[in-house]
């Protein structure tokens, strides 16, 4: 019996895996449940109509739709998401509500039969807008990153440190590696969990890191590979979809070889913004991310000892730390990448920061900025590397990352901007600022010529 029950328990954890892994932007799910809307909605359209009925179906249609952009357009007004909304998020709003609106007066002079569809019709709808309006930002991949409920398992056996002279390579690893046979074709993300968590020693309270392992991290005696820390945006989530991605195309060109990547939170929740410093409010982040990580990449991956083969990285809120935080430590980031980052700490909302982070101190919450410590280090940044990308039509986020993108070259990083034609600030903002970002730091790296 208790063999049963345990299998019948497993059985339930991989389908609840299987149903939060299901890619809810580009795979079937999506379409499938937009299908089976529009069929239940036809269902209650097609009846036979009196003038009354006519007339309610009709209002039900516009007042709806009216709604549902009215909604729209004022949580763009208020900032509501911290970023423009994407034109089609406003047509998914209206299609909602238009089709919500059609469920609700369908449950009118209805017998049970019709009234079943109306319901289901109301919970297709809401979902369908969901999964539409989800799609539209084209940040969260599938529905465990939608809900903020990961599914990875921890993390098992990692390429084993070496020691601090033996992972100097003399040529670029390009030039020496040959992947094995039986090399994975994919990499693979793990929880940063339990015994395997990276400790925050400042009191800063983080959420589970990840860590994708490229197919070279995978094989019996892999090579000393590069190491890159990102971190996502606010609101948002440590999720590793979007690097895992990116990093295996970026692999399955070179051999297998790519960075191993921490995905860690900066955050702590995905309603505040600590603003990428230590402060009694919300403890020691900037500690979390220059002093801890480190450490535990240090003891815990075979990574190289120099800053060359290290970056730090960050999308949108995240991009504001990765910056601050290369411009503070040259000498553990040998590089750093910002995707449709924010100028500075706190500049999407500056208020909340300087009053909860830097308790009204206008001088801290400025010292906190990159331009003043770039300014405070000069010749510290020779032979260090910045990225920074941006959409080329985000006319909110672009012109501080392209700003951002000039401050960093006059302090001396050798910087590369580039404009992601089409994009705003989501969807292709951070998927092809990833490859971008990729493929400038190949090099820098030994991964590519």
């Amino acid at each position: 019996m208790a063999s049963t029950a345990s299998d019948r328990a497993e059985r339930g954890r991989r389908m609840l895996a299987w149903l939060l892994g299901l890619d809810i932007i580009a795979g079937p799910a999506p379409w499938v449940l937009w299908g089976i809307t529009a069929a239940l909605i036809v269902v209650l359209l097609v009846r036979r109509y009196t003038g009354r009925r006519a007339l309610r179906a009709l209002l039900a249609v516009v007042i709806g739709g009216l709604l549902g952009l009215a909604l729209s357009w004022t949580l763009d007004a208020i900032d509501a998401f911290g970023t423009p909304l994407p034109d089609p998020v406003k047509w998914w709003a209206a299609g909602c509500f238009a089709s919500v609106g059609v469920g609700i007066v369908s449950l009118w002079e209805s017998r049970a039969p019709r009234k079943i569809v109306a319901v289901l019709t109301i919970v297709a709808s809401l979902l369908s807008g969901t999964i539409g309006i989800n799609a539209a930002f084209g940040l969260d991949r599938n529905l465990g990153d939608l809900l903020e409920i990961s599914t990875l398992q921890p993390v098992g056996e990692l390429p084993k440190p070496v020691h601090t002279a033996a992972a100097a390579a003399d040529a670029p690893l390009y030039t020496t590696w040959h992947a094995p046979a039986g090399m994975p074709a994919h990499g693979e993300v793990r929880q940063l969990s339990d015994a395997s968590r990276i400790p925050s020693t400042a009191g800063f309270v983080p959420r589970d890191a990840a860590i994708y392992l490229p197919p070279a991290a995978l094989v019996a005696d892999p090579p000393v590979l590069p190491v890159m820390v990102q971190m996502m945006g606010l609101p948002g989530n440590p999720t590793p979809t979007a690097i895992q991605t990116a990093v295996d195309a970026f692999a399955a060109k070179h051999d297998g070889l790519g960075p191993i990547v921490i995905v860690a939170d900066q955050l702590g929740s995905s309603r505040q913004n600590p603003g990428c410093a230590d402060s009694k409010a919300f403890g020691g982040v900037n500690t979390y991310f220059n002093v801890d990580i480190p450490e535990w990449i240090r003891t815990h991956l075979r990574v190289p000892a120099a800053p060359a083969g290290w970056t730090i990285s960050g999308y949108s809120n995240g991009g504001a730390c990765s910056f601050l935080y290369g411009a503070q430590h040259p000498e553990i980031w040998g590089s750093l990448a910002s995707q449709s980052g924010e100028e500075w700490p706190g500049w999407e909302r500056p208020a909340p920061v300087l009053s909860k982070v830097f308790g009204g101190s206008r001088a801290a919450f400025d010292a906190n900025k990159p331009e003043n410590v770039l300014a405070a280090h000069p010749g510290a940044y020779q032979g260090r590397v910045a990225v920074f990308t941006a959409g080329a039509v985000d006319h909110i986020y672009g012109p501080p990352a392209r700003h951002a993108a000039d401050l960093a070259r006059a302090a001396g990083f050798t910087t590369t901007f580039f404009s992601i034609a089409g994009a705003g600030h989501v969807g292709p903002a951070l998927s092809v600022g990833l490859d971008e970002t990729l493929r400038v730091l190949a090099p820098v790296w030994g991964l590519a010529p």
